[in-house]
C-alpha cells in the first residue's frame, strides 16, 4: 500500500498568546453550554455568557460574532483535514472517510460527550442555530474539498469535487439531525457509516 503522507512528529509549541486565546475560547464555550443547560437557549444572553466566562461582552463578540457561532463552533475541522491528509493515497475514499469520521467522533464523544449531544439537539430545536449550521457547512465543505483535492489531484473547484464534498457534508448534517430527533439512542458512528453506505452504493432497494 502506498505510504501515507507524513506530518511532523512534533508540532510547534503554541506561544503564550495563542494558549491564552484558546483558553478564552474554551471558557466562553463552556459558559454558554452551562447556561443553556440551566435556563435554555433563548434565555441565555451574551452578557450572561461574558459574566460566567469572566470576560467582557466585547471579548465574546471578538471570538464569536453571534451566539449561534458559540454553539456550532468546535475544534474538529483541523483534526478532520489533518487525518484526511495522512491517510494512504491509494485507500478508497469510502474507507478514508470512515476512518476520518470515526477518529473525529471518537475524540469528540470522549472529550465532550454532553456538548456533542447538546449541540445536535439545539440544531434541531432552535431555527437560528440550524440556519447557522447550514451556513457553516460551506466552510467545512471547502476544507474537505481542499484536502480531497490534494489526495486525488482533482481541481478543488471542479464540479465533481464540489458535488462530492457537499454531498458528504449534507449527509453528515442529516445524521446529526436524525441522531438528535431520535433521542441520541443510536451510536452516531454507526449512523455515519450508514450515511456513507448510501453515498457509496446509493439507496437500498426494497425492504429488508
Amino acid at each position: 500500500m502506498t505510504a501515507a503522507r507524513t506530518t511532523p512528529a512534533d508540532p510547534p509549541q503554541l506561544g503564550l498568546r495563542e494558549r491564552k486565546k484558546i483558553k478564552t475560547r474554551q471558557a466562553i464555550r463552556a459558559a454558554t453550554y452551562a447556561l443553556i443547560e440551566e435556563q435554555g437557549y433563548d434565555a441565555t444572553t451574551i452578557e450572561q455568557i461574558a459574566d460566567r466566562a469572566e470576560v467582557s461582552p466585547s471579548t465574546v463578540f471578538r471570538y464569536f460574532p453571534t451566539k449561534e457561532d458559540i454553539v456550532i463552533t468546535d475544534e474538529w475541522d483541523p483534526v478532520m483535514t489533518e487525518e484526511l491528509r495522512t491517510r494512504p493515497l491509494d485507500e478508497s475514499w469510502a474507507a478514508t472517510l470512515r476512518h476520518v469520521m470515526r477518529t473525529v467522533l471518537d475524540r469528540s464523544l470522549a472529550e465532550e460527550p454532553e456538548v456533542t449531544r447538546l449541540r445536535t439537539r439545539l440544531g434541531v430545536e432552535v431555527p437560528a442555530v440550524r440556519a447557522r449550521m447550514i451556513e457553516s457547512t460551506a466552510v467545512t465543505g471547502r476544507l474537505l474539498r481542499d484536502a480531497l483535492a490534494e489526495r486525488s489531484g482533482l481541481d478543488p473547484d471542479s464540479l465533481e469535487l464540489r458535488v462530492f464534498a457537499m454531498s458528504v457534508m449534507g449527509g453528515l448534517m442529516e445524521v446529526s439531525h436524525y441522531w438528535a430527533e431520535t433521542g441520541h439512542r443510536d451510536d452516531i458512528r454507526d449512523l455515519v457509516d450508514r450515511a456513507l453506505d448510501v453515498l457509496e452504493h446509493g439507496l437500498p432497494t426494497g425492504k429488508a
